[in-house]
């Protein structure tokens, strides 16, 4: 059977997505690359925000025009929150709620009748964009594979429904998770992001910590670069910092940790455990622990009740902290959330208008952390088969291990595609770097037919 597997928000449904398209493969169905070839379609769908959620509806109403005859399943957070309105979208054959998802195509095998299976192949999968709202699982490809290690979140932020839709902390055996990478690894991913709804709060349910995943990791598979995705600020204790000295230059030199205001005041009315002091206490430890750090935050604009003074309480610590990125979202009521049911809701103009002003900061503090490494050299990997410039040249984009974006122009004799290479970091342009490989390094690089 010809399947289509898409998906909105987070790296968590980019993990999904991926570990889906591994049983389809194993079970004998393939992957196509437009919902126009397949048979059926998979939507892993958001709900962090009103507008993820309309995303999520109107993509599920896009899919069915572009194939009324493909069987249409929907899980993911929107579909969790809001079931029958998701069932009564056009062209929803089957809705599958979140604690089922793990087994996803057995669902779909009890409940729905699928095109006979053709024999197993055990191929490897695109790697998402990391910038699309979509990402889809299609054609085989490998670069940068999304693992996902737990779901679920034991914390009560008042904006956040995800902890209402993705239930109660579960963590998956660290044994599982190795079998999963050595796997990844055999099949040629370079790269492996870690991710979960609660990163930090890895096996608080088997006696375990996220500390002992990476140490095993890191000692039983042969994964050449290893990422961890969003960690909250109160899970990063100072005994995690030696993981990167013993990571011998695997482990990834960039942390996200959301922020979400900088302001205490509205800090506490979110019912988030760090209040600023600690968070700039954690952020500078972690730059003095490891070198070349880049730390990323999420900032939310417009929490209710949120004034002026609290804003620019906001504006100055993010400024102080000059984070290599920012991602900066309005705030967006969500029913069943603490927060959707707090007066002094902030005025839409409002919100548009601070989120300019930090948007602009961002830019700045991006420029910042930019201008630094210019001239140093640092290790990419490079993603996709490139874009061809002209006749004779190609360029590839791919990410330092500090989480910057680089691209590079290379005669074509030159194959970079998930090659994971040293590069000096020559110039900036807007918020990429132009990269330049060494004479030795262009060398090694180019096939002896080549040469000459």
């Amino acid at each position: 059977m010809d399947v289509f597997l898409t998906a909105l928000g987070c790296r968590l449904n980019e993990a999904e997505l991926q570990s889906w398209s591994r049983d389809f493969r194993a079970a004998g169905h393939r992957l196509v690359s437009r919902a126009e070839e397949a048979q059926l379609v998979v939507l892993n769908t958001c709900a962090v925000t009103a507008e993820a959620a309309r995303k999520s509806r109107k993509l599920a109403n896009r899919l069915h025009r572009q194939n009324p005859n493909a069987q249409l399943v929907m899980t993911g957070c929107y579909a969790e929150l809001e079931p029958e309105a998701t069932g009564a979208l056009g062209g929803v054959d089957l809705v599958i709620n979140n604690h089922d998802k793990d087994w996803l195509l057995r669902v779909i095998e009890r409940e729905l009748e699928l095109a006979e299976a053709q024999p197993p192949t055990l191929l490897p999968i695109t790697t998402p964009s990391l910038s699309s709202d979509a990402s889809t699982a299609s054609a085989p490809g490998r670069t940068r594979a999304f693992v996902k290690v737990q779901d679920g979140c034991r914390n009560r932020c008042a904006f956040c429904i995800v902890t209402v839709a993705r239930g109660e902390e579960r963590s998956r055996p660290i044994d599982r998770i190795i079998e999963e990478l050595s796997d990844l690894a055999a099949r040629g991913y370079r790269e492996v992001v870690l991710t979960g709804v609660h990163l930090g709060g890895y096996g608080a349910d088997l006696g375990t910590d996220l500390g002992a995943l990476v140490r095993e990791v890191l000692a039983r598979t042969t994964i050449e670069r290893l990422r961890l995705s969003s960690i909250e600020p109160w899970d990063l204790t100072p005994g995690l910092f030696g993981l990167w000295r013993e990571g011998a230059r695997r482990l990834c030199p960039h942390l996200h940790l959301p922020l979400q205001s900088g302001s205490d005041a509205v800090l506490r009315r979110m019912a988030r455990r760090c209040d600023t002091a600690r968070y700039a206490e954690l952020v500078a430890s972690a730059r003095e622990a490891i070198p070349d750090l880049t730390v990323t935050t999420d900032i939310i604009v417009g929490f209710p009740g949120e004034t002026e003074e609290e804003w620019q309480e906001t504006i100055a610590f993010c400024e102080k902290l000059d984070f290599a990125h920012m991602h900066i979202f309005s705030y967006s009521a969500r029913h069943g959330t603490a927060a959707a049911r707090m007066g002094q809701q902030v005025p839409t103009e409002v919100k548009r208008q601070r989120s300019r002003e930090l948007h602009r900061l961002a830019n700045e503090s991006r420029a910042r952390c930019l201008q630094r490494y210019v001239g140093s050299e640092r290790s990419v990997l490079w993603e996709g088969a490139g874009e061809a410039v002209n006749g004779t040249s190609t360029r590839y984009g791919g990410l330092t291990d500090n989480y910057l974006r680089c691209e590079i122009v290379v005669p074509n004799t030159v194959v970079l595609e998930n090659r994971l290479t040293p590069v000096t970091l020559s110039e900036i342009d807007i918020d990429t770097y132009r990269g330049e490989f060494s004479t030795a390094t262009l060398a090694a690089l180019t096939p002896q037919s080549a040469l000459g």
